[in-house]
């Protein structure tokens, strides 16, 4: 159900429920509709400089060109793609393969239902489009880090991950 705010109640009631989805939804007031790959594709040119292991997730941190410092939470463990092939995580090498990426820029991102997003850098790339099966909670990727306040979570069933439920 969607609920617009400037149909109903009053105006404090309204000021309340556009900041609780301006707070806990996925656009700021500014930006009212989602458009695949906009804020991903802010990570061009940014430099991998950190991959983080936590417990059951991953993170891929990066610093470049702007005061932002990007963080990419994977709560669903990407693939990763190098010339010499895919290695997805459980393989043999997976963990080496991410790590090969670091210091790497990235060059292109994509965002697109039936393929999830990926990262493009100079010597491989990172995609995430988990099958059902993978799911380990309600969310896929949660990407954070802009002084804009900028982010987005990714979750089954939604945006590029429609296919996913």
């Amino acid at each position: 159900m969607l609920i617009d705010p400037a149909a109903s109640g009053s105006a404090e009631s309204r000021s309340f429920v556009g900041s609780f989805f301006w707070h806990y939804g996925r656009v700021s007031p500014e930006r009212t509709s989602y458009v695949p790959n906009e804020l991903l594709s802010r990570l061009v040119g940014f430099r991998l400089y950190s991959i983080e292991f936590v417990m059951d997730y991953v993170q891929l941190r990066f610093d470049g060109p702007t005061a932002d410092m990007p963080v990419l939470n994977c709560d669903v463990l990407p693939v990763v793609e190098l010339p010499t092939g895919s290695i997805a995580p459980g393989q043999v090498g997976w963990a080496d393969a991410l790590r090969e990426l670091i210091s790497g820029h990235v060059v292109a991102t994509t965002e697109r239902t039936g393929q999830g997003i990926r990262i493009e850098f100079e010597g491989g790339a990172v995609r995430l489009h988990p099958d059902i099966d993978h799911l380990t909670g309600p969310e896929i990727a949660l990407l954070t880090g802009f002084k804009d306040g900028s982010w987005m979570c990714w979750r089954p069933g939604e945006y590029a991950f429609e296919d996913v439920a």
